[in-house]
């Protein structure tokens, strides 16, 4: 005779296995991946993550920890981890005396490209800054102390648009080993290397000149700040009582944050945003060393970058790369590994870069995806793959072989040029308009989540809000010199909710069709659930009368 109960519970254990399934738990096909692991770079982390929590799916288990360039270059030298992520090559910042290279075959690998933007939070009135402009020295300046107020008139030539308030700069920099600190002291010592050299002299440095360092020097008694990885100084900016901060970080954490950034001053007078786009014209003006035999092989030269003479050019744009050992196993790296690595290798390097605008990247170029698959085919174990590279469907391929992206990428308003004019409309994740009186343009009012009202009258230069005499229209008196309310019915900081200072989390988007497979069988459990105990009840009740 059936037993009704064991049957019962058979069948409630088949519907939480197909629940397993259905939810993404690694078929059975897919059991041969080894978990592997990285760390290094936090400007690349939004990605990477994202392309981990993808290949979820597949069976993958990828673990990246961050914790910035420098950690990721030591922790895979030393056999810690798989792999490592570093703006970076070992070797080229003020620590290369003593930083030890891989004992083992290594590579680099490009996975990604981005802007460094200049996250800020700043209001005038009460009313969040959407579209503030810097030029390079005016960055400069900021980041070496030599300019401590935001409305110094460097600042106000930048923007003569707004009122700016006499509000203290908080610059907020890195306090670990950081590849984003990296890219920006050598932006800082190619360009501007008399200010730099200053600055790395009254911090206690003793190399002259200081060039590029991965830990940012400190000045005691100065309005600056460190914090640990991007999303610590992104989150540190974004707080409610952070205004008058600034940091340096891949636009990623903006946009997702929705905070606005800076747009910078190019060689052709344009400011620009570092957007998918901009950031692939500029980095046309890169040098890939190309050269095999290089232990540097495929590291990046921005020299052309910084002042590279295209007005849609971002000029602190870059690639990060992965750092993956090659052509035989080592002491920490087995073969069983190599499987998982290629893998998710060939997913982010194909269809990975598809989401890279999306996430606030720039996708890799044809060149550097091509010869990124010839790297991954040295990975000891791996399962080697013949990728047709016209079916990654990456925005910057095209027939020709030039970089579609960039070949597209609209030309910059007039309004962004240095003159008179400001544009008005926001950047990063901020895009609500931030008016001026020059009447800029550039965009129309788009509602944003970042606390800024869209369409709100932010104090423009000469004027106040609302009114242009000192009082807005609804009463409120506005300090023409610190831009903030100082009494009458709207007196405090209003504008608003501004964000708060959270983690930044790039989830798993799950397929429509997967959503209602799982909603289905959420129904059939909940019936199972609700009609069964009941059902099998009864019927043991007549078993058990017979």
């Amino acid at each position: 005779m059936i037993n009704i109960r064991r049957l019962a519970a058979a069948v409630t254990a088949l519907f939480l296995v197909a629940a397993v399934e259905v939810a993404g738990a690694p078929p059975a096909a897919a059991a041969d991946y080894v978990p592997i692991t990285g760390s290094g770079s936090t400007w690349s982390q939004n990605a990477i993550d994202q392309w981990a929590s993808n290949v979820e799916q597949y069976g993958m288990r990828v673990d990246y920890g961050g914790g910035g360039s420098t950690l990721g270059r030591n922790q895979f030298a030393s056999g810690l981890k798989d792999f490592g992520v570093s703006e970076i090559p070992y070797g080229k910042d003020d620590g290369a005396a003593t930083e030890a290279r891989p004992p083992f075959p290594f590579a680099y690998m490009p996975i990604v490209a981005g802007g460094t933007a200049f996250m800020y939070n700043l209001e005038i009135g009460g009313r969040k800054v959407t579209n503030l402009r810097l030029s390079g020295d005016t960055v400069t300046k900021i980041f070496t102390n030599v300019i401590t107020v935001w409305n110094d008139p460097a600042i106000k030539a930048d923007n003569p648009g707004l009122a700016l308030p006499a509000r203290k700069i908080v610059p907020v920099v890195r306090s670990d080993g950081s590849g984003t600190t990296a890219q920006l002291t050598m932006w800082m010592a190619a360009r501007y290397p008399q200010l730099w050299n200053a600055y790395c002299a009254k911090a206690g440095r003793k190399s002259n000149p200081c060039g590029i360092t991965s830990l940012y020097p400190l000045i005691r008694g100065s309005a600056m700040t460190a914090q640990s990885g991007s999303q610590n100084v992104s989150g540190y900016v974004a707080q409610r009582t952070s205004v008058g901060t600034i940091t340096y970080v891949e636009y990623s954490y903006a946009k997702n944050l929705e905070f606005p950034v800076a747009k910078i001053r190019n060689a052709k007078d344009y400011y620009i945003e570092p957007t998918a786009e901009s950031v692939a014209v500029a980095l046309l003006a890169a040098k890939i060393n190309n050269n095999k035999n290089s232990p540097d092989y495929l590291t990046q030269d921005l020299s052309g970058v910084y002042a590279y003479g295209d007005d849609r050019a971002y000029p602190l744009s870059s690639y990060s790369y992965m750092l993956i050992p090659v052509d035989q196993e080592n002491n920490k790296f087995k073969a069983t590994k190599g499987k998982t690595l290629g893998d998710f290798s060939y997913y982010f390097l194909c269809e990975g870069q598809q989401q890279a605008k999306k996430l606030g990247y720039s996708p890799l170029p044809i060149n550097l995806v091509q010869a990124g698959l010839e790297q991954v085919r040295r990975i000891p174990g791996v399962d080697v793959q013949n990728i047709d590279i016209k079916n990654c469907n990456n925005p910057t391929f095209s027939r020709s072989g030039k970089n579609t992206l960039a070949e597209t990428a609209p030309h910059p308003d007039k309004c962004d040029r240095f003159g008179a004019t400001q544009c008005t409309r926001g950047t990063g994740g901020a895009q609500a308009e931030t008016p001026t009186t020059n009447n800029g343009g550039g965009g129309a009012k788009t509602p944003t989540g970042n606390g800024a009202t869209p369409g709100a009258t932010t104090p423009a230069a000469g004027s106040t809000a609302g009114t242009g005499t000192g009082s807005t229209g609804g009463g409120t008196t506005i300090d023409p010199d610190t831009g903030q309310v100082v009494g009458g019915a709207g007196a405090g900081t209003g504008g608003g909710d501004p964000a708060l200072a959270v983690p930044v989390s790039v989830g798993l988007q799950l397929d429509p069709a997967l959503k209602t497979a799982l909603i289905a069988l959420a129904c059939v459990l909940l019936f199972a659930l609700t009609v069964g105990p009941p059902l099998v009840a009864r019927m043991t009740r007549r078993g058990d009368r017979r």
